[in-house]
């Protein structure tokens, strides 16, 4: 189905992330279905973060009057009841291309709308929320914004389990986790900070401390500390990779290694994330790939 510029804009994104989302060696299927799931999260995202593409063609696709094109709610609605549509054949087609593209894949793979609905609530969650007080709180946040990626991943490729979504939750939560971690200063201009309450005051940070142009020695303290923990889900996740056999394996190291990556860019970065986010180079995630399919054929 061809795209118009709003949504290859948005599919564009893809390049940017910290992991591959269809890389060349998977089957054209896989790539297809990848491609449009990722085309839904990335979209419910920039409606999110109020970053969609500028002429307001989103907005008209989901049918939302111009005065209203602004309010992220009423588009994340709008979005919601569009996305419905392609789990209701009565409902007729879905209105905005991606979700139109999205259709055949929910169909080939008879997928449940759960997921979906999550990544919408916590987008929701993003406009109420702006502060959260302890780890657990971000958990449950990540539970919405990041696990149900994961387990789409598993359905499209049919090897879902009990224990697979479980190793695959703590790899989405650790991805979540290295994206706040680099993107602090940006969510903080977003009047949003995901760094809990309770470890600022542990390591007295201070809400001012995050707003400066290089980080003191207690926020590179607080930012090492956030990166243990993502490294510490990144370990108990990565057996996952190893349960599973041929392009997936590789498809899942490259989630897998992209995490590490990152946390090895804020790492080299001396845990200073305030300039801008860290982002790791070609050859360090091609490294940290190698070294999670190494492990993997190790345990199998």
């Amino acid at each position: 189905m061809r795209s118009d510029a709003s949504s290859r804009t948005t599919l564009g994104k893809a390049a940017d992330e910290n992991f591959p989302v269809a890389p060349f060696f998977l089957p054209r299927e896989w790539r297809q279905d990848l491609m449009a799931v990722y085309g839904f999260a990335r979209l419910v995202d920039d409606i999110g973060d109020g970053d969609l593409a500028p002429g307001g063609a989103d907005a008209r696709h989901l049918g939302v009057a111009p005065e209203q094109a602004e309010d992220r709610l009423v588009l994340l609605d709008a979005f919601e009841a569009d996305l419905l549509r392609v789990f209701d054949p009565v409902a007729g087609p879905a209105h905005h291309p991606l979700l139109r593209a999205l259709g055949p894949t929910v169909a080939r793979h008879r997928l449940d709308p759960a997921p979906f609905l999550g990544l919408i609530a916590a987008n929701r969650q993003d406009q109420l929320v702006r502060r959260y007080e302890s780890y657990d709180d971000l958990l449950a946040y990540c539970e919405l914004s990041a696990n149900p990626v994961g387990r789409l991943v598993l359905a499209l490729t049919g090897t879902a389990t009990p224990e697979r979504i479980r190793r695959s939750d703590a790899i989405c939560t650790a991805l979540q986790i290295v994206e706040h971690l680099q993107d602090v200063a940006e969510d903080l201009g977003r009047d949003r900070i995901y760094l809990p309450a309770e470890d600022l005051k542990r390591f007295h940070v201070t809400e001012d401390d995050l707003d400066r142009p290089t980080a003191g020695a207690s926020v590179r303290a607080l930012i090492a500390f956030e990166a243990d923990r993502a490294r510490g889900l990144l370990d108990a996740g990565a057996p996952l990779v190893g349960s599973v056999h041929g392009r997936l394996r590789l498809l899942l190291a490259g989630f897998t290694a992209g995490g590490y990556a990152a946390l090895d860019a804020i790492a080299d970065a001396g845990y200073d994330v305030l300039p801008g986010p860290p982002k790791a180079a070609k050859p360090s995630v091609m490294r940290r790939a190698g070294a999670v399919l190494l492990a993997a054929r190790r345990e199998g």
